[in-house]
């Protein structure tokens, strides 16, 4: 008689066989996500040799895609903090399969967000005169600019997502270590901080993963909620205003969401993941995007609503220029694949389709892009003084930084996939000890 495979062996060999040796695809997708990376590291060479000039910011759209792409990736970090903190908090069983790799996407991101605002700055190397540190020109950093603001808050949100996220990899992380051998094991064995299973350490880890899962939390709300102060704190038509904050962290949360599904569904049908990935999960994650989607619709009809009843002539001008004016385009694009195309998860038969929940997936990060676009190039291209308007176009140079950090992102997440567990053992193991219990 053959012997039954227990839940818990299964969920080891399911996760630990993703960690097989690579194949010839595989290597071939690095190296064409490493050829955009070097587009865009060669890029960002040229602009340092030839000036900031080589990207299209002028006067008075100083803010293009480097400070668009911040946001973007800054909001894309939200949603790991909000899948595997939150719901953690809430003990939703759902976000089990997906926490793991939605806290290693939220570390990679703000990584590659903490780039643009050296891009950005032109002369990177003189970069140490924002910090605050004693010498003899007694030059301070303006504590009071939004650049300080950034450093600030994505070196706190770095700091606590990358505790959180290593935190809770460490039993798997010996896991691993127990059936490795050669190098790999004794990689495994640093990394994994002399893990033992004992009573005291699981007591230790599960009040530590507490804490950071508390601790984060708010950083959900004001990380974002200081990214949307570099807007807010200028006196801009469409800026100046104290919707900001939940906006943006509504729209983080909703670009998130998307990126998960984005990821998780190739990631579940190339490493044999469907079990534990089932459409269930998926469809809460497209459940969660419609809610972050309404809030969102709401924000931008509740911006319309302040120009109208603010009876400032400028401020309505902006927002009927945004509508209808050189940045149309943008905005509506911005509109449907945000507030209008997420409404599709309403009907059962779509947010169960893997080729809607992908393609509704990237149609919300287009839109949420272009948001940042029209939020940021728009607002400063149509101001006060109509002499001073202006319109930016962003250059192939800007297009190929752009280029490069996605590539490094997806570089850094295949690379992990590969390397690391992706999906949590110890939560999954968790998840079955509970559902015998209710048994």
């Amino acid at each position: 008689m053959p012997k039954v495979e227990s839940p818990y062996t299964r969920i080891d060999r399911t996760v630990l066989d993703s960690l097989r040796p690579p194949s010839l695809i595989y290597w071939a997708v690095i190296a064409l996500l490493l050829l955009g990376v070097a587009t865009g590291a060669l890029c960002w060479i040229y602009q340092i040799a030839v000036g900031i000039g080589a990207g299209g910011q002028n006067i008075p759209v100083a803010w293009g895609t480097y400070l668009i792409n911040f946001v973007f990736w800054v909001g894309i970090a939200h949603s790991g903090t909000l899948i595997s903190a939150i719901l953690h908090l809430f003990r939703a069983g759902w976000r089990n399969p997906i926490a793991r790799a939605a806290e290693t996407m939220t570390v990679f991101a703000v990584c590659i967000a903490g780039l643009f605002p050296f891009i950005h700055l032109g002369r990177v190397w003189v970069v140490f005169y924002m910090l605050p540190y004693p010498h003899q020109r007694t030059l301070w950093p303006n504590f009071q600019s939004p650049l300080v603001f950034d450093v600030i808050a994505i070196s706190t949100y770095l700091t606590v997502s990358s505790l959180f996220w290593y935190t809770g990899m460490l039993p798997d992380l010996a896991t691993v270590r127990d059936r490795a051998s050669g190098l790999r094991k004794k990689i495994f064995t640093v990394i994994s901080l002399g893990w033992t299973g004992k009573h005291e350490q699981w007591r230790h880890y599960s009040r530590g993963y507490l804490f950071f899962a508390a601790l984060a939390t708010p950083l959900v709300i004001s990380v974002h909620s200081v990214v949307s102060w570099d807007f807010a704190l200028g006196i801009v038509p469409g800026w100046h205003s104290t919707i900001f904050a939940p906006y943006f962290v509504a729209g983080a949360i909703h670009s998130g969401l998307a990126m998960v599904l984005t990821l998780m569904i190739p990631l579940r049908k190339i490493f044999k993941f469907e079990a534990f990935i089932d459409m269930n999960v998926l469809e809460n994650i497209a459940k969660t995007i419609i809610f972050t989607g309404l809030i969102v619709g709401y924000a931008y009809m509740f911006e319309y609503f302040i120009a109208w009843y603010s009876n400032n002539v400028v401020e309505q001008e902006s927002f009927v220029w945004r509508a209808l004016g050189d940045y149309s385009m943008e905005f509506w694009i911005m509109v449907i694949c945000n507030t209008i195309i997420p409404l599709f998860f309403f009907v059962k038969r779509i947010r169960r389709s893997i080729p809607f929940l992908l393609g509704i997936s990237l149609l919300v990060n287009v839109g949420m892009w272009y948001e940042r676009f029209v939020i940021i190039a728009g607002g400063v291209a149509h101001g006060y003084m109509p002499h001073a308007w202006g319109l930016y176009r962003p250059t192939g140079i800007e297009m190929g930084i752009m280029l490069g950090s996605f590539s490094l992102f997806f570089v850094f997440f295949l690379l992990f996939a590969k390397h690391l567990p992706s999906m949590s053992m110890t939560e999954l193991k968790e998840a079955v000890g509970k559902g015998a219990g209710h048994a």
